[in-house]
């Protein structure tokens, strides 16, 4: 009854007509790996992730770490610390959108602990206010940089801001208000005015990051791409979050400020998004970080929406990347493509991650197993399904062909909304929303906007007409 009350609100199918046989797990990953489709093994996929985090992190317990709390031995991989350069982070990504929002709690409760100690190593390591951490943190209030490592790779003081952009991300999703008085509020404040502080204020007026780097990916620079994006996003977060509470306009003030003079993004000599402030990126390059692609996910200030240009430029990025990788480092990418709206070539990364990043037990495969990969699959899944980090639910935004038919219950969407879809040959046959705070709801499709009114607990109809090319609410 526990785990079914989680698990059960949601429900995926795709193609539910074409049948493929009652197999194991391992033979249908060995004819999947074969070219042979098979629509449910992608649902399980799906529905595992979800599985992976309702067991490994409840309130009251620790977050999932690399392994989540598959570990036998007394020591493990990396410590069986919690990295925050990515992949803490992407083992949350699920949580709020595939309707478990109570997962996210022990994630929080972890930030909250980086605080006191984090607090010091802003101060003490970069005469910043507020808190921050670095690539590695564990329970015991560990958040400096490892000195003994290469500080080329591991240099990473943005990771406390990343990580207090999941305060946002479960207000956003709840609308909890009382939790972001309480507790999210200045979680988020204290980590932006680190953001500020750790700011260069350039003669010509500008703010960049300096030192700053690319984790896991050198070199030192004076404006790596990643580090802005990060402090776009906790700089909005910040000002956002203090509006819905009506109060510090004059912290307000100052997170606008610098937000509107923050370095712009880049685009280089052969049409790609930079990775540093000067153009270097290796158009050979194909490593498994794409750390500058934070602005299109999990961040939202580069979007084919707002900024087509910018987009189109981090597209060749992916497309240099290439489609392969380890296994989280694809399930990155599947979210990527998602958020460009290209169905097509996010299935691609979805089947490479099953074909080529899975173990039979449908474990991700980084060595020597690391959870990360099945969590950012899932959410992946999802941002195909349905995206509302733009400020409106947009649905099926990179629904691929393959997907001709199918329906989805229970994803949940920015605002406090609940959605439903079936769709047929490809289109939206209909949609319900469940409004659960009585927001306003804005949804999109095929180039529609529908924009109405809700009441709290209520539900709302929608139909396309394919004929006619209209979105309708009955």
């Amino acid at each position: 009854q526990d785990y079914a009350a989680l698990f059960n609100r949601v429900k995926l199918n795709l193609n539910p007509t074409v049948k493929t046989g009652n197999l194991p797990t391992g033979q249908r990953l060995k004819n999947y790996r074969k070219g042979q489709p098979d629509y449910y093994l992608e649902e399980l996929y799906f529905q595992f992730g979800r599985y992976l985090l309702i067991a490994s992190s409840r309130p009251g317990n620790m977050p999932a770490n690399l392994q989540g709390i598959w570990h036998n031995n007394v020591d493990g991989p990396w410590r069986v610390d919690y990295h925050n350069n990515i992949n803490i982070q992407m083992n949350y990504w699920p949580a709020c959108s595939t309707n478990l929002e109570e997962c996210m709690l022990p994630l929080i409760d972890f930030i909250r602990t980086l605080v006191k100690p984090g607090e010091k190593t802003a101060q003490s390591y970069f005469g910043a206010r507020g808190w921050t951490a670095s690539i590695s943190a564990n329970i015991f209030g560990f958040t400096a940089p490892l000195e003994s490592q290469d500080m080329s790779w591991n240099f990473n003081p943005m990771a406390g801001p990343w990580l207090a952009t999941h305060i946002w991300e479960y207000y956003d999703y709840t609308r909890d208000l009382k939790f972001l008085k309480e507790t999210g509020y200045e979680l988020i404040k204290s980590s932006a005015n680190f953001a500020v502080d750790y700011l260069w204020h350039k003669p010509d007026g500008t703010y960049t990051a300096a030192p700053s780097t690319s984790p896991e990916h050198g070199p030192i620079d004076q404006g790596a791409t990643f580090v802005h994006a990060v402090v776009r996003e906790i700089l909005l977060d910040a000002i956002k979050a203090s509006e819905e509470l009506g109060v510090d306009k004059k912290e307000r003030k100052e997170w606008e400020q610098v937000l509107a003079n923050l370095v712009p993004y880049k685009i280089g000599r052969y049409g790609q998004l930079m990775e540093w402030s000067v153009d270097i990126d290796d158009p050979k390059d194909e490593h498994r970080h794409v750390n500058h692609l934070f602005s299109l996910h999990p961040g939202h200030t580069v979007s084919p929406v707002t900024t087509p240009e910018l987009a189109e430029a981090a597209k060749v990025v992916l497309v240099h990347r290439g489609d392969g990788a380890t296994g989280w480092s694809m399930g990155w990418k599947l979210n990527q493509w998602a958020r460009l709206q290209d169905g097509n070539h996010a299935y691609t990364l979805f089947a490479n991650l099953l074909k080529n990043g899975t173990l039979d037990n449908l474990w991700d495969t980084h060595p020597p197993f690391q959870i990360d990969g099945n969590f950012g699959g899932t959410a992946g899944i999802t941002e195909m399904l349905l995206q509302s980090h733009m400020g409106f639910i947009q649905l099926l935004p990179a629904l691929p062909d393959a997907w001709k038919e199918g329906s989805v219950r229970g994803i949940c969407a920015k605002g406090n909304f609940e959605v439903d879809m079936i769709w047929e040959n490809g289109l939206l046959k209909e949609a319900t929303i469940l409004s659960k705070s009585g927001e306003r709801c804005i949804v999109k499709y095929a180039g529609k906007t529908l924009s109405f009114k809700t009441v709290k607990g209520h539900s709302y109809q929608l139909k396309y007409d394919s004929v006619k090319g209209e979105l309708l609410k009955r």
